[in-house]
């Protein structure tokens, strides 16, 4: 028969062995979701929310967005 010194070691290599195999497991969790997280972003897999709340207001360009744009591209008529 098995005294309780023996249970008592049975049981604690039990636990540790259990110990062991969750900390295993949630390590290569926490790993696998790291790595996910860290991947590099792919255009068109993200999903966009929302919308522009006046769209139309995109289709012609002021005057200070024309100014701006020129002095963008170095096109700027003070040069």
């Amino acid at each position: 028969m098995v005294d309780s010194t023996e249970l008592t070691y049975i049981i604690l290599g039990l636990t540790l062995l259990g110990m062991i195999w969750y900390m295993t497991n949630r390590g290569r969790a926490n790993l696998a979701k790291a790595r996910e997280d860290a991947a590099p972003a792919i255009a068109g897999d993200d999903v966009l929310d929302g919308a522009a709340k006046n769209p139309e207001q995109f289709d012609e360009p002021d005057d200070e967005a024309l100014d701006e744009m020129a002095k963008l591209l170095g096109e700027d008529e003070d040069q």
